[in-house]
């Protein structure tokens, strides 16, 4: 049997220093735990090392791999994370040419081969991996495992897509228990967690929407697949169980099918389990409903945010969020949540591809009259995978293809907007950030009310301060890298890059599927540099 490590990457190269960062989400990652507890049941032994609460430092790495020992080490990386993903895959092999470094996520999902030329990666995972990583760790043939990019001497193979799993009952649980609570404990922002320590847990995947900047379909496939409403309620039991006190639900659109959302919230009201938990990944507005929210709080959940993003319709629409989604709906969203007792949280993106000055002082002005609890704004990223991405490189307007330069709440110019300068938008957000929080009344009131009521009146003073010291956006958190002159290059400037399209969710979908070898002629010639 295998030695497996899984690595989550730093989060402190994503947050920085900006006023974001007082809700860095440390918690224990779901992707890692649902594949932990499949290759674990294969019989390979598995460890979860999480560098999430900490500055990214190469020698901590190379300790734990030192002592450890692995047959196989699999990364998981969003966009601001692939630079570690790339130092890691060196440090290993130079550590020993033997130990197989794959890796998996949104990015890698969208750049598989481009990923696998810049590192020293030897396969991977795109799209859902539970059924091929597991396969992997097995010593499977890579020519058999579907959904792989790897390597084949000097050049690079892939294999086809698998569909995607249609039904996520047959998983194992997530193996949160290779994660200690108490860490998490220690290192929640309480801002974020009102009883740490907190874990994500997943109900559901996927999403049926296509907005331009969102990346999510490209590991989550577009359409939507639900657990049993009773296997939802014995993962959170599960979780209570092993130490954990809060969950958040990482799902894209929870309360979408509400009659399913709801019986979630009666099989968690049956179990008798008193966890707290947040859907602080994000509801759609118009999924907003009276009787849910109500039945919501008393299973337990006591915040919901919305991705609001714009402040006006035509922007709304523009990049695929139109339709029910619109300004009027998410002031009632935002009433009918409080109304039932729910904190509220609100996320906003300024510089989307079709704002203008007009339209972000509308979003703004938006935000500062809603009567939120919490909110963010944030500097819209392009990241691969997403239709923003794929259209701005086809322009010739992506300004770097740094890794690192790619967080929300970034200062570096990574886009020549089509109408806006990037002084102008980071002063647009400095704004948002001015007359929707620091100078109105409104908010500050619920605020202070909101500390009273929790109890938690000292810690908000405190993060207030804080908040208020803190820029808007923020230089990157340099990273202590092992070898940046080792990572191998590859000039996306002057280059298509391998589009991957997410896949489609079918009813008729199996759990799993066997891959066909693919022909010696559909190589990829890795040294493209």
């Amino acid at each position: 049997m295998a030695r497996v490590l899984l690595i989550n990457p730093s989060y402190a190269a994503s947050y920085g220093g900006s006023k974001a960062s007082l809700v860095n989400p440390v918690f224990p990652t779901m992707g890692l735990a649902t594949l932990a507890a499949m290759a674990m049941q294969r019989g390979h032994h598995v460890e979860i090392f999480d560098l999430s609460y900490v500055p990214y430092d190469y020698r901590v790495v190379e300790e734990r791999i030192r002592a450890f020992k692995p047959d196989i080490i699999g990364v998981t990386a969003t966009t601001p994370f692939m630079n570690q993903v790339r130092d890691i895959s060196v440090l290993a092999k130079d550590i020993s040419e033997t130990i197989r470094v794959v890796a998996g996520g949104p990015h890698l999902s969208a750049l598989p081969a481009e990923s696998l030329m810049e590192s020293r990666l030897d396969a991977v995972f795109v799209g859902e991996a539970d059924y091929s990583f597991a396969d992997y760790c097995d010593g499977k043939d890579p020519a058999d495992i579907g959904s792989l990019y790897y390597r084949d001497g000097d050049h690079i193979r892939h294999t086809p897509m698998l569909p995607p799993i249609a039904n996520l009952d047959d998983l194992p649980m997530p193996a949160w228990e290779l994660y200690n609570p108490e860490v998490y404990k220690q290192y929640s922002s309480h801002l974020y967690t009102r009883k740490p320590p907190q874990a994500g847990i997943e109900f559901s995947r996927g999403c049926v929407y296509k907005c331009d900047f969102c990346a999510s379909k490209m590991t989550m496939a577009l359409g939507y697949r639900k657990k049993s409403p009773q296997r939802c309620a014995d993962e959170m039991k599960k979780l209570y169980d092993l130490g954990f006190r809060e969950a958040m639900v990482v799902d894209d659109i929870f309360t979408s099918d509400q009659q399913w959302a709801a019986d979630v919230c009666d099989a968690i009201i049956a179990s008798g389990v008193k966890m707290a938990w947040t859907c602080s990944n994000g509801i759609r507005v118009e999924s907003a409903n009276d009787e849910l929210f109500t039945k919501m709080r008393k299973a337990g959940c006591y915040r919901v945010s919305f991705g609001f993003e714009s402040g006006n319709d035509a922007v709304l629409k523009a990049f695929g969020k139109g339709g029910k989604a619109c300004i009027e709906q998410g002031k009632r969203a935002v009433k009918l949540a409080r109304k039932a007792g729910i904190d509220t949280n609100g996320f906003f993106m300024l510089g989307l591809s079709a704002d203008t000055e007009e339209t972000m002082q509308d979003t703004i002005d938006f935000a500062s009259h809603l009567p939120l609890d919490m909110m963010k704004f944030g500097r819209t990223i392009a990241f691969p995978g997403t239709e923003m991405f794929q259209k701005y490189h086809k322009l010739g307007i992506v300004k770097s293809y740094n890794w690192d330069d790619y967080f929300m709440y970034s200062s570096e110019q990574l886009f020549a907007h089509p109408k806006l300068s990037e002084d102008t938008i980071q002063e647009y957000i400095a704004q948002g950030y001015r007359k929707a929080v620091l100078f109105n009344p409104g908010f500050i009131w619920r605020r202070f009310m909101h500390g009273l009521r929790t109890g938690h009146i000292f810690l908000d003073a405190y993060y207030a301060l804080k908040f208020y010291l803190l820029p808007s956006l923020t230089e990157r958190t340099e990273s202590k890298y092992y070898a940046p002159e080792k990572w191998p290059v590859y000039d996306y400037h002057h280059k298509d890059f391998s589009r991957i399209d997410y896949q489609v969710v079918k009813k008729t979908s199996p759990a799993k599927s066997t891959t066909p070898s693919i022909p010696k002629d559909q190589l990829i010639p890795v040294h493209q540099h």
